[in-house]
């Protein structure tokens, strides 16, 4: 048995897990339980948060309206950031798939509530941004959970943020962290796209500094 009686194969697995966790831009257009997505969103409270101040607010994009200002959104903030890179770089950005939000039939924009009570501010009057830290930390608990139902999670980043609150008329302490796509993904693989593209390579080596 291994440390706090989880075993020997469960590490195995959750090392797994973790090297399957991808991020997904290609989903199949199969519907996705709601019970099972149910299940997956009940992992955001189970989540570490400073001053347990639990931050995280979850908004379900459905409507078609809603959907289509947010793929707007990304669509101008990515032909702007395509305008950065010049040459064989600008070539390869252009091929890459950076979001799922034509496919993917979950979509959630999960913010942070700034200026929320809970926790009267323990541990985030000095680093305010510990209350966006709990959110991805609860962000990426989802995520495990759901990868570990056969489920893929793609995060999208190239977005105006203060746009896409105006768009889905969130209340104005909220701030954007993440904007999730999720379905089942048309492939699995245990290696980033961005690394088989020839984007980018993962670097295994962690490197610590001793003061």
């Amino acid at each position: 048995m291994g440390g706090a009686g989880f075993s020997t194969a469960f590490h195995a697995d959750l090392e797994r897990l973790m090297r399957l966790r991808r991020d997904v831009r290609r989903f199949r257009p199969d519907p996705v339980e709601p019970a099972l997505l149910e299940a997956c969103l009940a992992t955001f409270p189970l989540a570490p948060s400073v001053g347990l101040s639990q931050p995280w607010r979850l908004v379900r994009v459905e409507s078609a309206a809603a959907r289509a200002a947010a793929r707007a959104n990304f669509e101008s903030c990515n032909a702007a950031a395509l305008a950065g890179y010049s040459g064989e770089k600008a070539k390869a950005y252009a091929r890459l798939k950076l979001s799922g939000m034509s496919d993917a039939p979950v979509q959630l924009a999960v913010f942070c509530d700034e200026a929320t009570d809970r926790g009267a501010g323990l541990g985030a009057a000095t680093m305010p941004e510990t209350r966006r830290y709990s959110v991805v930390a609860a962000i990426f608990q989802f995520w495990l959970m759901a990868r570990a139902h056969g489920l893929g999670v793609g995060w999208v980043s190239i977005l105006d943020a203060a746009r896409l609150a105006r768009d889905l008329e969130v209340p104005q302490d909220w701030r954007l962290v993440a904007w999730l796509c999720i379905g089942w993904p048309e492939e699995e693989s245990d290696r980033p796209e961005l690394e088989r593209l020839g984007w980018e390579s993962r670097v295994n080596e962690i490197e610590t500094l001793i003061r």
